[in-house]
């Protein structure tokens, strides 16, 4: 039996070698250099730099472009001074008609929406039990009457035979506190007349004012009362209307004092884009004081509202117009920057194309004019558009320089001027481009010659495969 052979052993592996300590900074080292490296190329391009230009930059500086804005002329014209607000649309009348005495609704007279007048006649209430109470009121008037008339009778013979010592003093004075009693009964029964009377005309219900009636609540047939909330019908004034708005507290005494002095002050009505004027009217009044919850002051205007633009709680936005000043300079809303030292505009000097920054004091503003109360004269124009990119003395570009052949930064002036040959003296016709030689026996369909030079390499790749076949059958080539 042969010996059984053992498997040879696995080698044994090397142990690793430790880093050296200049190993590990020279790692270090390339680590710290290729961080640095990638940082750099991302900052380089995200930062590219400006084309340098022949030109001076805006601000003074060399090789940036100019800017082209837009501008607009100082104008002296009356300026308005124009309060803005919030007002709601309040009638000045708004009544809900309830009947003034029970009964059974016989007649309903009017349709809803409809417009009446004050005292027209609205309604009815059956007539017929009131009737019969204002009948019964005049007969214990007459019957009073009756009885008081008998007593006075009876008082006249009672002083008769009291001046013949016929009858005791006591009589006497009993029929005249007789007589003066059946005097308070009739006035009694008077008084009730006159209340079943009053009650039978409140059978006709009629309008208290003139409007719009709404919607309404009762038919005919219910038994109405007084004491009904919903009443009969609601009756809203509509012509002449009120509209409220608040004004801030500052301006409180010089709105007391223009409406105290008798100055019309128009007010007008916008719809809720404040695209479209709903209606014009008039400042009404002021209140008495000042909320102190807002720190304004609660103000009323007036308006016709003849077309009945104006509907009862509709919220609109109020234009006051104060004041209007007159002769005053003004340019575009656009046109006033603010900075740390005040408001200031950039003045266009024209001739220069250049802006210079100028500081001005602010007046009064509309929603699309400011006025400038000091710093700019009438007629100067001031950047409107693109002015965020301007410093003092900048250049700029107008919208019309380019149609008009004005060369930008560091460019040839177009009109002719490019493609002149240098030295060549001003007016000269630019060079006629030199012709090329022709290959021998090749003939050129147009009769033109090529032109040389770099024009000659752009034609000649250019050129289509057809031509080129044509030049190498050519006889020579």
């Amino acid at each position: 039996m042969a010996p059984t052979e053992k498997p040879p052993l696995p080698a044994a592996t090397p142990a690793a070698r430790p880093i050296s300590r200049r190993a590990r900074w020279l790692g270090a080292l390339l680590a710290v250099l290729a961080l640095g490296g990638t940082g750099w190329l991302a900052w380089h391009l995200t930062h590219p730099e400006a084309p340098a230009t022949a030109g001076a930059g805006a601000g003074g500086r060399r090789g940036a472009p100019a800017t082209t804005v837009g501008v607009a002329s100082a104008e002296r014209a009356p300026l308005p001074v124009i309060l803005d607000a919030l007002g709601t649309v309040t009638p000045q009348a708004s009544v809900r008609v309830r009947p003034q005495v029970s009964g059974v609704l016989e007649k309903v007279l009017f349709k809803e929406g409809q417009m009446v007048r004050a005292g027209e006649l609205l309604a009815t209430i059956d007539p017929r039990p009131l009737e019969l109470a204002l009948m019964q009121a005049s007969g214990q008037r007459q019957q009073g009457e009756a009885q008081l008339a008998s007593a006075r009778v009876t008082l006249a013979r009672f002083r008769t035979l009291l001046a013949q010592d016929s009858i005791a003093r006591q009589e006497v004075d009993t029929q005249e506190a007789l007589v003066r009693q059946l005097e308070g009964t009739v006035t009694i029964n008077k008084a009730n007349e006159g209340t079943a009377r009053l009650n039978l005309g409140y059978a006709r219900v009629t309008a208290p004012v003139g409007g719009r009636v709404g919607l309404r609540t009762v038919d005919v047939g219910n038994v109405v009362s007084t004491g009904d909330a919903g009443g009969i019908a609601v009756i809203t004034q509509l012509s002449p209307i009120d509209v409220v708005f608040a004004v801030p507290q500052d301006l409180a005494g010089a709105l007391q004092q223009r409406a105290v002095a008798g100055a019309l002050m128009p007010v007008t009505a916008l719809d809720r884009t404040r695209a479209n004027a709903l209606e014009t009217g008039t400042f009404a009044s002021l209140d008495n004081q000042v909320d102190t919850t807002t720190g304004t002051v609660k103000a009323k205007a007036r308006f016709a509202n003849q077309a009945l633009a104006l509907f009862p709680s509709q919220f609109v936005n109020v234009q006051l117009t104060l004041r209007t000043l007159e002769n005053a300079i003004t340019v575009p809303v656009a046109a006033l920057r603010h900075g740390n030292e005040g408001d200031f505009v950039y003045v266009l000097n024209a001739a220069e194309r250049t802006v210079s920054l100028r500081r001005v004091q602010r007046g009064q503003a509309t929603a699309d004019r400011v006025q400038i109360v000091s710093g700019l004269q009438a007629g100067e124009q001031v950047i409107t558009e693109g002015a965020d990119r301007l410093k003092d003395g900048a250049s700029v570009t107008l919208p019309g320089d380019g149609a008009n052949g004005a060369s930008g930064p560091g460019g040839a002036l177009a009109g002719g001027k490019r493609g002149r040959r240098p030295g060549a003296p001003e007016g000269a016709a630019p060079a006629a481009p030199a012709a090329a030689p022709s290959a021998p026996g090749a003939s050129n369909p147009a009769g033109a010659s090529a032109p040389q030079g770099p024009a000659a390499a752009a034609s000649a790749d250019a050129a289509s495969p057809r031509r080129q076949r044509r030049a190498s059958e050519a006889p020579g080539a």
